[in-house]
């Protein structure tokens, strides 16, 4: 029986958006969004993996301007603002649904994601 092995790359890339001359710039939404619901997700999902003993490996690269980006104290700044206003719409949504289970239920969820995902970006940004 012959074992088989599958090789999973990751290759994370984002045109270089960051402008400094405005304070909101469509650009850094990409940004934004990628580490939202892609870069921070991908650590929970590691975290996960490791927490129930799953020996995994996985090569990501990382392209310089993406990297760049994600260690600069403005985009950082700027994310941070972006995500307390990720978290005061679903508070929001809560607030203003009291009646209506189903959305109700959708900015609880999405209340409980985005304290996560604070969390994990406030314990990252701190290496």
């Amino acid at each position: 029986m012959a074992l088989g092995y599958v090789a999973l790359v990751l290759h994370a890339h984002l045109p270089y958006v960051r402008h400094p001359e405005s304070d909101y710039v469509l650009e850094e939404e990409w940004l934004f969004e990628a580490i939202t619901e892609t870069y921070v997700p991908l650590l929970h999902v590691f975290e996960g993996l490791k927490r129930d003993g799953v020996d995994f490996k996985l090569t990501m690269s990382m392209t310089p301007p993406l990297v760049s980006m994600l260690r600069d104290p403005l985009l950082q700044d700027r994310y941070d603002e972006h995500l307390a206003k990720l978290e005061e719409l679903a508070e929001k949504e809560i607030e203003h649904n009291e009646h209506n289970g189903h959305v109700r239920y959708l900015g609880g969820h999405y209340a409980k994601e985005f304290n996560q995902i604070r969390i994990t970006w406030e314990n990252t940004i701190a290496i």
